[in-house]
């Protein structure tokens, strides 16, 4: 089958509203190219090693996004609604940088392998690497090591809210802690929580791809005797309680989960919530302290936030 590739150069800023006009013309994937998802993160000189000089030699300094639209679909007319969706963006009060959007066509076969060349071994928090399927590692000592293809599925823990939401695992999970995964993506989270010795981790996502996806990452780790992946919607598919409910969602969703999240904690459970822009942490928080949750903390990285917070009695 061949592919138009779509190539939109940006913002950080802007990245969230882009991506989010490209899924509403059901492209066939995307991949963001944004060397802040690097740069913003406080990194040793030895992380350096973990990423790869191309993303910073792309000959744009702000961020480029790709996504593919089969040709099967009206691609003119779906490039042209998507770049008057973008050029309504700065009335929205966002910087969209160049915004320019342009096309190329690619085969399907060009396209599946195209975005492996930007993805490498990352250190995604003190304990955790994860490591691309197709690539090499050295495991050092103390390190636990993800072996992770995303596919289709969003996740490849290089994103900030990713690499926030496990370094908030690693630091609260242990033996004991029974962890809901909500909109598992690749099943990223899933598995870290798995590794760090959780008993029972469940993850649910409403995309039959993410759950196809997840559950082949689940069993190349290994951990299929610790986490469940489930189609659905949290409040259709489970009626366990846990004591963590992580959502790498956006916080839009969030602020709705926060009215029901509450019934599948136990009692002093957490919440722990990512894929915040910094300018929607307020909305967030007034929502989670109307539904009696207490604020924990809230750390952000780059454009984004991660909102700890503890279910009320």
């Amino acid at each position: 089958m061949k592919w138009i590739e779509i190539t939109i150069k940006t913002t950080t800023e802007a990245v969230e509203a882009v991506t989010s006009i490209l899924y509403e013309s059901e492209v066939g994937g995307v991949v963001i190219e944004d060397p802040n998802d690097f740069l913003f993160q406080e990194k040793d000189d030895a992380d350096w090693d973990y990423i790869e000089e191309d993303v910073f030699n792309t000959g744009y300094e702000g961020v480029i996004i790709k996504a593919y639209l089969s040709e099967e679909k009206n691609v003119v007319a779906e490039v042209e609604m998507i770049r008057e969706k973008i050029k309504l963006l700065p009335s929205y009060g966002l910087d969209i940088g160049e915004g320019s959007v342009n096309i190329t066509e690619v085969n399907e076969e060009d396209w599946a392998n195209s975005w492996k060349q930007y993805y490498k071994p990352s250190k995604v928090g003190e304990k955790i690497v994860v490591k691309p399927t197709w690539e090499n590692y050295d495991e050092k000592e103390g390190e636990i090591v993800i072996e992770l293809d995303p596919g289709m599925a969003f996740g490849t823990g290089t994103h900030e809210t990713t690499t926030m939401c496990i370094k908030e695992l690693e630091k609260r999970v242990n033996d004991k802690t029974i962890v809901f995964d909500i909109g598992c993506g690749s099943g990223i989270l899933s598995i870290a929580a798995a590794k760090l010795n959780s008993p029972k981790v469940i993850g649910v996502d409403l995309d039959p791809v993410a759950v196809k996806v997840s559950r082949e990452n689940v069993a190349l780790n290994k951990v299929e005797d610790v986490v469940e992946i489930r189609h659905g919607n949290l409040m259709e598919v489970v009626s366990e309680k846990a004591d963590i409910v992580v959502a790498n969602i956006i916080a839009d969703i969030i602020i709705l989960l926060s009215s029901d999240v509450g019934k599948f904690l136990n009692s002093n459970g957490l919440f722990i919530s990512s894929g915040i822009i910094l300018d929607k942490i307020e909305d967030v928080k007034v929502a989670l302290l109307k539904n009696k949750f207490e604020i924990i903390d809230v750390k952000t990285m780059g454009e984004w936030a991660v909102i700890v917070s503890k279910k009320g009695e």
